[in-house]
């Protein structure tokens, strides 16, 4: 540690001036620091080990790799996300880890080929029984169960997800239902690769004949 280094360096000073010192006085006076200071250092505490949480790191070697893959499912009881991972039956069961909260998971996979995996779920749409959630190691698959804390569906596994649906439903619900179609169009058009952006072209243009021709009435 830094302070016995510096113990160290008052040590070796203190040798250095006893050793040119002359006058009785101040060699008896460096004697006694010189005492004090090898016994400071002698009563040092030895080096702490490392954090375990950083040893266990080190000791996995390889570097972590966040898993966005999953499929879901639920029952009444469980909502049951499948994450794919070769070989993952062949690890110790403890290298495969998974914390619970009420409201979140996260999944720690340790040395699988050199690396290691984790996937985090925060905000989950409905609350869980951490006593009851588990994991179950498949081939090539693991298996989170996560216990429904109440006996209901689930439209969605979190909370963002269930936003970001109401967002896109309050824009195709508008009071004009040609208006929806058109955002869904547009959304389709934006996202589309060039093939849909030509089918949707066409799409529209014969639509925008068609209404000049008189073929479909239009609203007055």
């Amino acid at each position: 540690s830094l302070f016995l280094k510096q113990l160290q360096k008052d040590l070796e000073e203190v040798k250095e001036l006893l050793t040119n010192a002359t006058r009785k006085r101040v060699r008896d006076v460096l004697a006694a620091e010189k005492q004090k200071l090898e016994l400071e250092i002698k009563n040092q505490p030895p080096p702490k080990p490392k954090d375990v949480a950083e040893e266990e790191k080190s000791s996995l070697g390889g570097y972590t790799v966040k898993i966005n893959n999953y499929g879901w499912d639920q029952s009444d009881k469980f909502v049951k996300i499948y994450i794919s991972l070769n070989g993952v039956q062949k690890l110790p069961a403890e290298n495969v880890q998974v914390n619970f909260t009420e409201r979140s998971f996260d999944l720690l996979v340790k040395n699988l080929n050199g690396k290691n995996y984790t996937m985090t779920f925060n905000n989950l749409l409905k609350p869980i029984s951490v006593e009851g959630s588990s994991r179950k190691i498949k081939t090539d698959m693991i298996l989170v169960m996560c216990k429904k804390k109440r006996e209901e569906k689930w439209d969605c596994l979190t909370q963002v997800e269930k936003e970001s649906k109401e967002k896109e439903k309050a824009a195709y619900d508008t009071a004009d239902p040609s208006e929806g179609l058109m955002n869904i169009l547009k959304k389709m058009y934006a996202e589309g690769d060039d093939e849909m952006k030509r089918t949707i072209n066409k799409a529209w243009v014969e639509s925008r004949e068609k209404q000049y021709k008189g073929d479909i009435p239009m609203d007055l």
